[in-house]
Formats: C-alpha cells, structure tokens, sequence
C-alpha cells in the first residue's frame, strides 16, 4: 500500500489561473554579478605602486612639478619602460602553437570529428504552468498529451486543454461536487476525443473538437476510476473496486471484456503497441499481465502472468518501443524500484532501487534511454540509460512528488505535474531528427544509360 491523497493547503490563493505561465522574479542587479579576478603573474607591482603613489603627484599639484623634475620623469619612465597606459593586465599572450598532429594520429582525428556530439540535457524546466487544485493523489492519473499537440489535465473537478501549439487554454467540463473530482484522462489515438474518469464509477467520453458530450459509460464500476487506457476503439477502465473491463465505445452495450485479479484499486493500465497485452498495476503490490487473445465477451479471464515482486502500490508502467514484449514497472514508497519484464515469459530481467517512490516512467523513443519521476525524498526526474542504468541525468524542480507524466507527439518533451501545483515542461530527450528526404527517382528505367545508337 502506498502513500494516497493528501489534503490541500487552506491559503490557497483563489486569484490564480490555471495554465498560466509563471514569471520567475528576476534576481537583485548584485546577484548577477560576479568579481573578475585579473591575471596576476602579468602584474608589474612596482610600476603599480609607484603610479599610485609618486607618479600622480605632480598631476594633482601641477604647482611644486619644475620643468627640470618633469623632464628626469620622463627620461626615468623610457629608460624603464614605464611609458604605459594600463596597470593591471587581464589575459597572457596568446599560447604557442602545437605541433601540427602526426599523420598517423589523422584518422583517428577525423573518427572523433564524426562521431555523434553528446546531448544537453538542460537541467531547469523550459516552461511553468500554474496547477491549482491538483490532486495530491498517487493513485489517480489526471495529465496526458493526445497526439494533436493538444495537453489535457484535471484541476479539481474540471478539465483544461491547453494547445500546445500556441498556448492557449480551454475549459472543457466541469463536474459538479456530488460526481467529481476528475480522477483520470484519457485522449483516444485520434487525437480528438478523449475519456474522463469520474469519482462516482462513470467514464464519460467527449468529442473536443465539438466540445460535446458523446456518451457516458455507467454501471461497469462501483467506485471511482483512476485509471484509463485505449486499444484502437476498446477503452479499458480501471476502478477501486480492483475491476478492469474493455469497453467497445461503437455499440450500445459497451463491457466486452471483464479482468479480475486485483483486490485493491488498480492505479495503472497500459497496452502493449502491438494491442495484444494489457499491464495492470494496483495498490494490491500486485502486476498483471493479460492477453486480448485469451479475453471472452460478457466473461472473468485469466492473467496471463501474475507477478508478486513489488512490495508496494505499482502505478509505473511502460512498454519499450524498441522491444514489444519489454516492459517497465515502478513500485511506490516502500518498494522504491524500477523492475524490468520479459511479458512472454514472465521473468524479471533487471531491478534498480532508485531511493525513492516510483511514480511514472517513459521511455525516449529515439534513444535507449528511460525517464522515471519521484516521490519522496527529492521530487527528481531521472534519466536512465538502458540497459546498464547508468544516471544520465537529474531534473529538480518539483518542490512536492511528481506524480504525473506525459510526452509530446513528437517524443521529445516531458511535461510534468507534481503535489505543489504546478506543471513543468523539459527538454528532456533532445530535438526530433529532421527526416533525410528521399532520393529522388529516376525518371524512366535505365535512364542512366547511354542510349547512343550504333
């Protein structure tokens, strides 16, 4: 069992508005300073001394200066190359130049120049969103990030889209106090309609192009729904009441399939990209692994894998995009590790205490790399090298658990939402390589040839 919800502070302050960019304070002008220390071993100390001392003595008393002692002044400063206008000298002559590099070292020059430079990861969030009313729930699963560039989160009881093309914020619902809060969003792979998971065991599902209501799922659940995923046109919804069912949203009685294995709320859902495997995650410690092949309509089905390891809530999930039978799963408070799958045999590949609660992981789909967020004691994002997770990188920020995570379309930002109210976008898996464009045909076959008659 892991840490739940928390209540909200009481000074909140009502003015905020949600999805507005915060203006970080700029920095008193004597913060951003900073001493330069000069070059000392180009320094001439005595030279120094004297035209501090004896040399402005006679500009400031033009008076007691006779043209005799000028004249010894001058004839004293040639004579010991004392003619200069600078005291203090701030850089050394420029180095000698090297020797240029042995012929036999010009190969291995040129493999250095064409190898791949290393990425900058930057270590701050390039944009913060204020977050109010964010639920402080490790449970729940209220940020996600359609494939239209369009981020939805649930603040409270209502639902904010915010395009992340141009960033600007909509409101689409707000679920009155007696059926709320919002316990969990969903986009569909279209991109345009999206599922809400409500706290009274309904699932509506909107059209947010229309900004309309198309049907709310009811009667499957018998508490709230934390948990959401799609598979094509089946959305699997997953309840405290440890149920997950496959709803096929085209016909009037939607439950196709029922999953029972889970005893306590199941806070993770995630199918595999081939649509074959469903992992599930609860507060039970418990993991499953299910196959759609094995599923019967109106019916109970058998895990395929029922996995024991964790010793703590398992919300974390993800599958690789390089290995389809690869998953990943983080384990809360108390467990701490990130545990890696082979979900066709069920053997646990690899474990890694991170130190800390085991809140959401992703993988970069151009690298062989993978993102987890935390809890307790730091508020981090991690960024794993797989498979020998190595650290590549800590992201700070969050000054609560970073409970939520989703990535852009284009698989290279990573926005974040966390207990203090905020949501936090970082640059975390680089720039989307530009396609090379094709080569361009030729015209008719053959037309390389010469076709000169003889």
């Amino acid at each position: 069992m892991d840490a739940g919800s928390y209540s909200a502070s009481s000074n909140k302050k009502q003015s905020r508005c949600p999805l507005q960019e915060q203006l970080l304070q700029r920095k008193n002008s004597r913060d951003n300073l900073d001493r330069f220390i000069p070059n000392r071993s180009a320094m001439d100390f005595d030279y120094a001394h004297y035209m501090l001392t004896e040399g402005r003595k006679g500009k400031e008393n033009p008076a007691i200066n006779s043209p005799s002692r000028e004249a010894y002044r001058k004839q004293l400063a040639e004579t010991f190359n004392m003619n200069r206008t600078r005291i203090l000298a701030f850089k050394n002559k420029p180095p000698t130049p090297v020797e240029a590099i042995p012929n036999e070292f010009a190969s291995v020059q040129q493999q250095a120049k064409t190898a791949k430079p290393r990425r900058y990861i930057p270590q701050t969030s390039e944009r913060t969103l204020d977050a109010p009313d964010i639920m402080d729930d490790y449970y729940l699963n209220l940020l996600d990030w359609g494939s239209s560039n369009v981020l939805s989160i649930a603040l409270g009881g209502t639902v904010y889209l915010w395009d992340a093309s141009d960033g600007a914020t909509s409101e689409l619902v707000t679920i009155d106090e007696e059926n709320g809060p919002v316990t969990s969003v969903k986009w569909a792979p279209d991109g345009r309609h999206i599922a809400v998971g409500l706290n009274n065991s309904e699932v509506q599902l909107w059209d947010t192009t229309a900004n309309r209501l198309l049907r709310t799922l009811k009667g499957g659940h018998r508490s709230r729904v934390g948990a959401l995923d799609w598979n094509n046109h089946i959305l699997t919804t997953g309840g405290m009441d440890g149920q997950i069912i496959n709803n096929d949203v085209r016909i009037r009685n939607p439950i196709v399939d029922i999953y029972q294995g889970h005893h306590q709320e199941v806070c993770g859902l995630k199918w595999s990209a081939s649509g074959q495997q469903l992992a599930s995650g609860g507060n039970d410690n418990l993991l499953h692994i299910w196959d759609r092949s094995m599923a019967s309509s109106n019916s109970t089905t058998q895990w395929l894998h029922r996995l024991e390891d964790h010793t703590a809530a398992v919300k974390a999930l993800a599958w690789c995009p390089f290995q389809g039978n690869l998953l990943a799963s983080g384990g809360g408070g108390s467990d701490r590790c990130i545990k890696f799958w082979n979900t066709h045999t069920g053997a646990c590949l690899n474990s890694i205490d991170t130190g800390s609660q085991v809140c959401s992981l992703l993988w970069n789909k151009n690298e062989r790399e993978l993102l987890s967020s935390h809890g307790f004691t730091q508020n981090q994002l991690t960024l794993w090298k797989y498979p020998s997770m190595v650290k590549v990188a800590e992201l700070t920020g969050h000054t609560s658990r970073v409970l939520f995570m989703a990535q852009s379309p284009d698989g290279c930002t990573v926005a974040s939402a966390a207990g203090d109210e905020t949501l936090r976008f970082w640059n975390v898996f680089g720039t989307p390589e530009v396609a090379k464009p094709a080569p361009k045909a030729n015209p008719e076959p053959f037309a390389h040839l010469n076709r000169g008659i003889r």
